[in-house]
């Protein structure tokens, strides 16, 4: 049974909320930051980067406390609004490419996550959930929803479409041609047949946001542990999400780029390649893989495909079936001699979204000496690898929808 509760969304208001709502802070190029910082006093990034203000980079507790400073100002300034009753959003996407995606922002259990309700197929790096712990203790909200996916449910789908056909909240289109809508559920009737269709779904998957959902936990924990008349209904106890049917979810591969080839020539690494795959020179021309347990390979100015030869690999868990595990346990750890696929410099990666072409000009340009394609991991794969207690190696998928901070935001 997973638990999902309506909330009183802070957000922007209709003629600002184009202003407001932003990339991933990290996402920005660093003259995309400051041109956005310099001509726009309503993004969301002068809250999450505020020493822009003193013309100084400003980090940990310092800053985490400009950046509720910040938030204040927005909210006292008019520019976001607190809703009066607690309702369900329905966020709609229509990307450049005119996929569309349809979900629900929510507030999840955070005893859902600890009871592996809401399952994980990514591992964290605890450091790091230990930092945005701190850092959410300090602002006291969440300004982008980790992103959840559920079975395809045809009532809380009938509810979305129906709500649809009303006039939106608020809609906007960004400068990447992505457009953006809000419907608000306020009625008791549609937000009771919302929470009774969770209710009868088993399990949700954490499809993006794997170290806010831990970060939420840790909190969860610190704040249960001080608060001697915890009663569970807290506004910690909760976390935002933004909940999405699986036909709708968009995956694609992340490809890898190495830069050396660990001290082997041309010759010996693809003898050494060839022990465990067919390799066919597919000459200069851009090649994608098109099976799983097939990659391609850029080397040297030419693509080759690599078929597995499945009698010299064993699948005894799932895991192991899995693209990027094979990659890694096959070419990228006893060839290339690469074991940390997290903190090793000599690995980079390039999202599926981007042409093959790119990972070619990569190479081309001189920073790496060779680049691995593949095919894109399947929904039933995350969720089985989840299912079975497994995690991904790092970069193993890109998921869209990317969702944009600073339009719904959730208070604790």
């Amino acid at each position: 049974m997973s638990t999902i509760i309506p909330f009183k969304a802070v957000r922007p208001t209709r003629d600002k909320v184009s202003l407001v709502a932003s990339r991933s802070y990290q996402s920005y190029t660093q003259a995309e930051r400051e041109g956005r910082l310099d001509y726009n006093p309503y993004s969301f990034l002068h809250i999450v980067n505020p020493g822009y203000k003193y013309a100084k980079e400003i980090s940990g507790v310092a800053r985490y406390q400009l950046v509720k400073n910040r938030y204040l100002e927005f909210k006292e300034s008019g520019i976001f609004k607190r809703d009066n009753t607690p309702c369900f959003y329905i966020y709609k996407i229509i990307d450049r490419k005119n996929q569309v995606f349809n979900g629900i922002v929510a507030a999840a259990s955070v005893e859902d996550y600890k009871a592996d309700v809401i399952k994980k197929h990514e591992d964290t790096i605890s450091s790091r959930e230990v930092v945005f712990k701190d850092y959410l203790k300090t602002v006291g909200f969440n300004a982008e929803p980790v992103l959840l996916t559920y079975p395809d449910n045809a009532v809380i789908s009938s509810i979305i479409k129906k709500e649809q056909q009303h006039r939106a909240e608020f809609e906007f289109t960004t400068t990447f041609r992505d457009t953006h809508y809000l419907w608000k559920i306020e009625n008791e009737v549609d937000i009771n047949a919302i929470s009774d269709a969770f209710k009868d779904i088993d399990t949700l998957y954490i499809a993006d946001g794997h170290h806010r959902s831990s970060s939420s936990h840790l909190l969860y924990e610190d704040l249960k542990s001080k608060n001697k008349n915890h009663i569970g209904s807290e506004s910690y106890n909760y976390f935002m999400t933004y909940l999405i049917p699986e036909s709708e979810l968009k995956i694609h591969e992340f490809n890898r780029l190495i830069t050396d080839l660990n001290g082997l020539s041309k010759e010996e690494f693809l003898i050494q390649l060839d022990t465990l795959y067919r390799i066919e020179n597919r000459g200069a021309i851009p090649y994608k893989p098109t099976q799983k347990h097939h990659f391609s390979m850029y080397l040297d100015g030419e693509f080759y495909s690599l078929y597995l030869r499945k009698a010299g690999y064993s699948f005894k868990t799932s895991l192991d079936a899995l693209d990027a595990q094979l990659l890694y346990a096959t070419i990228l750890k006893p060839i290339l001699g690469i074991e940390d696929l997290r903190n090793d410099n000599r690995i980079n990666y390039i999202s599926g979204i981007k042409e093959v072409v790119n990972m070619k000009s990569k190479v081309d340009e001189g920073d790496y000496k060779i680049g691995f394609g593949m095919v894109p991991a399947c929904i039933n794969e995350l969720k089985t690898i989840a299912d079975d207690g497994l995690k991904m190696p790092p970069k193993s998928t890109y998921i869209e929808p990317k969702l944009r901070s600073g339009v719904t935001i959730y208070e604790f």
